[in-house]
């Protein structure tokens, strides 16, 4: 591999990021959308500049082409002639430029892994890179296995045990703060997939089983024991020799951001009309399927668009806002709301929209780095939201109002262009009547003549008007999400007005 120094990709300023986040993108030039782009791609044209013919490419080959006007990047160790995609790319032609001529592998990463690439570029792939063979040191064992070597105290394993009846995994995290969240089970035609979250990695038990079991398994967890089981149902009564098959990543312990994004078919089962232009969707979870996403992560969707795979991220929310978060004993496992905007020109949220009632999509397991030990000991909250920025909000809201034992104060300031475009405005109005902790302030960029509530856009004195803390000394941690415009430009404001890195969270996704 090329050594390419660590830098954001794209860059943290950068417009891709907005991408990321499904909300914000560099213009394009009409005729650029991504709908003209999976066009030329089935025009025919040759996209290479080689007419269709395949090459091995070296490092020194690939060093040559790193113009705009001719640029190849490598991509987990195929080569991609990215010429043709400079002006239909979200993130612009600088961002692409980043990796121009290099392995950007690393670098595209960072921020949009989850982008099926080998889909979006397959017509402009040039070859396979010609990697100098490097022969490992006597006794080196690869980073997965250095793992479990080097930690064997604290790397989890597993077994399993059987009944006539039942088939117990058992997986032992070594930790004692597991909770139901942290795990993932899926079993369809007889694959078995475990995955249990540990911080940035995580553990995987993966195997095509040896007989078929039902449809419908238990998840028990004890969590100051560190001990995950899952109980299978036999099929046929009888003992099994074996539990399986062992699959690839059976058994191993990787960065998550290593292990790729693993998605099942999921059901669209309602949609909602939340205001003009934003919907509740709810997708029911297969039976075999144990996921509970956790407070402020996301998951992609993924849908095929004229032949094309398309990729976006969204973050589930509760189906309503509870008004006695006491009285919310436990999550829907069974399926997954999304709060989504739909844009009249959005490709992928115009599919969306188009689903019936019955239709499939695929959804991802969940990403995201916002921990829920972040709240405790939090003494004043503040969410900063604007538009469907609000969805991590709600879940946080519930885990703040029932958990935070310290809290004083939750506020929730809400940017929003006009007033029909606030979601669930009566909800968080009655929550705020409900519970005395609780705040919220609607901030409005383009109201109507009769709006007496605040005016503008997020700005350093109107942050330092709205945010007062409880007491001089308190706890305080403050969430953001909105357009990366609205994010980046919060967190420059908060860093102005004396907020240190550790008293701020900003959701990116």
């Amino acid at each position: 591999m090329l050594n390419v120094p660590p830098q954001a990709f794209p860059a943290p300023g950068s417009q891709q990021r907005a991408a990321a986040g499904g909300r914000t993108k560099v213009p394009l030039k009409p005729g650029r959308s991504l709908m003209d782009w999976i066009r030329l791609t089935k025009s025919g044209k040759d996209l290479t500049g080689l007419k269709g013919r395949l090459t091995e490419v070296t490092e020194d080959e690939l060093a040559k082409h790193n113009k705009k006007e001719d640029c190849w990047i490598c991509i987990r160790g195929f080569v991609y002639n990215v010429t043709p995609y400079m002006e239909y790319h979200p993130g612009g032609e600088d961002e692409l430029m980043k990796a121009a001529g290099t392995d950007g592998t690393d670098l595209f990463d960072q921020v949009h892994r989850w982008v099926n690439y080998e889909s979006m570029l397959k017509e402009c792939l040039v070859g396979r890179m010609a990697f100098k063979p490097v022969a490992a040191p006597k006794g080196m064992l690869s980073e997965r296995k250095v793992l479990g070597a080097s930690a064997r105290d604290t790397t989890p394993s597993y077994d399993w045990f059987q009944t006539d009846d039942l088939i117990t995994v058992v997986i032992y995290t070594k930790r004692k703060d597991m909770n139901a969240e942290l795990v993932i089970v899926d079993c369809q035609d007889k694959r078995l997939r475990g995955e249990i979250i540990l911080d940035d990695h995580s553990y995987l038990v993966e195997v095509d089983l040896d007989h078929e079991v039902q449809d419908d398994f238990a998840v028990n967890v004890a969590g100051k024991l560190g001990k995950v089981e899952i109980t299978l149902k036999k099929k046929d009564h009888f003992q099994w020799k074996v539990l399986g098959l062992p699959l690839e990543s059976h058994n191993t312990l990787m960065k998550r951001m290593e292990r790729g994004l693993f998605y099942r078919t999921c059901k669209l089962v309602s949609k909602t009309e939340v205001t003009h232009d934003t919907k509740l969707f709810c997708f029911m979870l297969p039976e075999g399927t144990h996921l509970q996403v956790p407070t402020g992560q996301h998951v992609y969707l993924k849908q095929i668009i004229a032949g094309t795979e398309v990729v976006k991220p969204y973050t589930p929310l509760l189906p309503f806002l509870p008004l006695d978060f006491k009285e919310l004993s436990h999550q829907d496992g069974a399926h997954i709301y999304l709060m989504i905007k739909i844009y009249s020109c959005g490709l992928f949220t115009q599919a969306l929209d188009h689903l019936q009632i019955g239709d499939d999509i695929s959804v991802s397991n969940p990403e995201g780095d916002f921990k829920t030990s972040q709240v405790q000991g939090v003494e004043d909250l503040f969410l900063l939201a604007a538009g469907t920025g609000f969805t991590p909000m709600v879940k946080l809201l519930n885990l703040a109002l029932t958990k935070a034992d310290c809290l004083r104060t939750v506020k929730l300031i809400f940017f929003n262009k006009k007033e029909d475009d606030i979601l669930w405005r009566n909800q968080l109005e009655q929550l705020a009547l409900r519970d005395e902790r609780f705040e919220v302030q609607f901030i409005l960029s383009e109201p109507a003549e009769g709006w007496v509530g605040k005016r503008g856009k997020i700005s350093s004195s109107l942050l330092s008007e709205c945010m007062k803390r409880s007491k001089k000394d308190s706890k305080v941690l403050t969430c953001i999400c909105g357009p990366t415009p609205f994010t980046e430009q919060g967190i420059q404001y908060l860093k102005d007005l004396g907020y240190s890195h550790k008293e701020m969270h900003a959701f990116t996704a």
